[in-house]
């Protein structure tokens, strides 16, 4: 007889918070995955100014499984309700808005 499952249960620790963040930036080590969230500051005139506020080291075999949920999401989300377009700002091609 296979072994049972384990059954999973979520719990938000203390200091557990949601934010909107329309910025990440990744890094990339031999050991882990670093994703700094931010919000970008739509006040500034003629630099983008964007506040990071959460930074989330992954290991490379959560990263790899957060790619797997996101390819899978994202593609019902844009099979129910259209392609997503990224449009890459002119002056840095690496930006994407």
């Amino acid at each position: 007889m296979p072994p049972s499952q384990p059954r999973i249960v979520l719990q938000n620790t203390e200091d557990y918070r949601e934010s909107y963040a329309n910025s990440v930036q990744l890094r990339a080590s031999l050991w882990d995955f670093f994703l700094l969230f931010g919000r970008i500051d739509p006040s500034a005139n003629d630099n983008v100014n964007i506040r990071n506020f959460q930074g989330v080291y992954l290991s490379p075999q959560q990263a790899k499984a957060l790619l797997g949920m996101l390819q899978q999401h994202v593609s019902q989300y844009e099979a129910s309700l259209g392609e997503i377009r990224l449009e890459p700002r002119g002056d840095n091609p690496g930006f994407i808005q």
